[in-house]
């Protein structure tokens, strides 16, 4: 299978709580160490991505954090500010069109205004260029809303297509659904914990993916996985003990049922599954990311889930 380096957008989605950020982080990484320049994008919320790789925080405009990785927090009042002076190309004209307070009121009843200009924001970012031409950031990892905000986040365009009259919004909504649908810029990862329902939500979120907006679902994580460690046998070994029969058995069915949901995920989302174990550490930082992230290493190379 074709690995993430054949994208340049990657979207990292799930329930919430299920640990999204941090695989995202983690895809960042990986990225950055095969060479590829990358910016990992946050939406309107506290950064949390720069504080598990013990970074500093971005903020709301592009920050390079360590080489070849800048991360950004895209918040709607500096998107709008962006898109604003994309789409009017003065900063005169911005001014007296989106900071006069009458037009402010009114842009509130436009839908959706501002899910549009912050994914305007990420897409522009993933379309700028360097001077000589190539892409300025190779990869961009989107950190992206939990599952129901996502799919209104990411079907804004769609939306907008079909509900409001041709004119410049209309030509950036269009720009910006063609890059989502286009399977050889766009990948969405799922992210979902061994539990029935960040497994059902995952499947769910792949199919109004597939269904509403259109983006393909290149992969799945299955975090916080229990390893299998004791078997039956040993299990039967430790009849005697019943105390370590208790903490082996509570393993063992831990074990168990992140194999079922592994299995579930594979059979339902016809895409590679790739486990992730939980990780008991003391503190959850850049050593325990660099962990996560060579268990995703042939998600983003290529190869088989595990």
């Amino acid at each position: 299978m074709a690995g993430l380096l054949d994208k340049r957008l990657w979207i990292v989605s799930g329930k919430g709580g299920v640990g999204k950020t941090t695989i995202a982080a983690a895809l960042a990484l990986a990225s950055v160490r095969a060479g590829r320049r990358t910016l990992v994008c946050e939406v309107n919320t506290q950064e949390r991505v720069s504080r598990i790789l013990e970074l500093p925080e971005a903020g709301p405009e592009v920050k390079l954090l360590e080489e070849n990785l800048w991360a950004v927090d895209v918040r709607p009042q500096e998107a709008m500010r962006e898109y604003g002076l994309m789409v009017l190309r003065f900063e005169t004209l911005y001014k007296t069109v989106f900071e006069n307070r009458l037009v402010r009121y009114f842009l509130r009843f436009i839908p959706s205004l501002q899910e549009l200009v912050l994914l305007g924001k990420i897409l522009f970012h993933l379309q700028e260029k360097l001077p000589d031409g190539r892409w300025k950031y190779d990869t961009l990892v989107l950190d992206a809303p939990a599952t129901g905000h996502a799919i209104s986040f990411l079907s804004v365009p769609q939306v907008l297509l079909q509900t409001i009259p041709p004119g410049p919004m209309t030509r950036e909504a269009l720009k910006m659904r063609d890059l989502l649908v286009d399977p050889s810029v766009t990948a969405a990862v799922l992210v979902a914990l061994p539990e029935e329902m960040p497994v059902n939500e995952a499947l769910e979120l792949h199919s109004a993916l597939r269904d509403r907006v259109h983006i393909r679902t290149h992969a799945a994580v299955l975090n916080q996985a229990f390893p299998e460690r004791f078997t039956e046998a040993d299990l039967e070994a430790l009849a005697g003990h019943p105390e370590l029969k208790r903490v082996a058995q509570a393993h063992h069915d831990r074990a168990s049922q992140a194999v079922l949901a592994g299995t579930k995920l594979e059979r339902n989302l016809h895409a590679p599954v790739y486990t992730v174990p939980r990780l008991f550490v003391p503190r959850f930082g850049r050593d325990a990311v660099e962990t996560v992230m060579g268990h995703l290493n042939a998600m983003v190379t290529g190869g088989t889930g595990a």
